[in-house]
């Protein structure tokens, strides 16, 4: 109720077009309570959480990139599970972070460049998004990321305890009508998933420009003990937190008129 509170405080004179947040969030939990477990579990199992696989046809470059560079930069979560995600990265690294549904890459790709020491997951299980990243990896020679194109509720499931630094969830897909509502990522179930891998203190950061979807994710993260939303006042999640690179998703919304909230929780324990 606090944290409810203070959104409301937050979103009061806000001209972002998020004065409903507040109520959306409270409207949000009661219809998140009311969701049928079953159904998120048959959604997550059958790897529901995403659309599509592949758009429009690929360029000849861009299928050999998927036949001969994804192979040697995939993860095999059917391989035992590794005691150290540091040590799947042909470059030395301190720390491992997680993208789910990076898209074109442009933000993915941005991070690793400007790690260069952390290591990173990028998971995406649509073709022509795995064949964009991989023409970027492969034009800018970055050796700090590994790829999943698969679900990434199964990727989790395979990843050691306590071994990511941060998950980012950027412009996921809202499924905006309520049948669909169980194959949004963010569930109970995927929470604590995140939970378990994610080390003390690690984050989880949820950038969304619909209003819906963020107060799910809100109203979802106010019953989950294991992580504290991070915001102090209106600007905290009104504004991209500091060396954002905006997606072409994100810089489209913001042209049509669609203002982002950018989300940040912690592991508390």
């Amino acid at each position: 109720m606090m944290l409810l509170n203070r959104l409301r405080q937050q979103c009061r004179n806000d001209d972002l077009g998020y004065e409903n947040l507040a109520m959306s969030a409270a409207s949000s939990k009661r219809n998140a309570a009311d969701a049928k477990p079953a159904e998120a579990a048959a959604a997550h199992r059958h790897g529901a959480f995403f659309g599509r696989r592949k758009g429009h046809k690929l360029r000849a470059h861009q299928a050999d990139l998927i036949a001969h560079l994804l192979p040697r930069l995939s993860l095999d979560i059917t391989a035992p599970q590794p005691a150290d995600l540091t040590g799947l990265f042909d470059a030395p690294v301190d720390h491992v972070r997680l993208e789910i549904g990076f898209g074109g890459g442009e933000h993915l790709i941005a991070e690793a460049r400007r790690f260069p020491n952390t290591g990173f997951i990028g998971c995406e299980p649509y073709v022509n998004g795995m064949a964009k990243i991989l023409a970027l990896i492969e034009a800018g020679d970055v050796r700090n990321i590994r790829l999943f194109a698969g679900d990434a509720s199964e990727l989790l499931a395979f990843l050691p305890a306590h071994s990511l630094a941060r998950i980012d969830l950027i412009h996921p897909d809202p499924w905006p009508k309520r049948r669909h509502w169980k194959r949004r990522f963010v569930q109970y179930a995927t929470i604590a998933a995140m939970a378990r891998a994610l080390e003390p203190e690690g984050e989880f950061r949820f950038v969304s420009d619909i209003g819906d979807y963020c107060a799910w994710t809100l109203a979802h993260f106010m019953r989950a003990s294991e992580f504290l939303w991070t915001a102090e006042r209106a600007s905290d999640w009104r504004e991209p937190w500091p060396n954002y690179t905006m997606t072409r998703y994100g810089r489209k919304a913001e042209r049509e008129g669609r203002n982002a909230a950018y989300l940040v929780f912690r592991k508390t324990g």
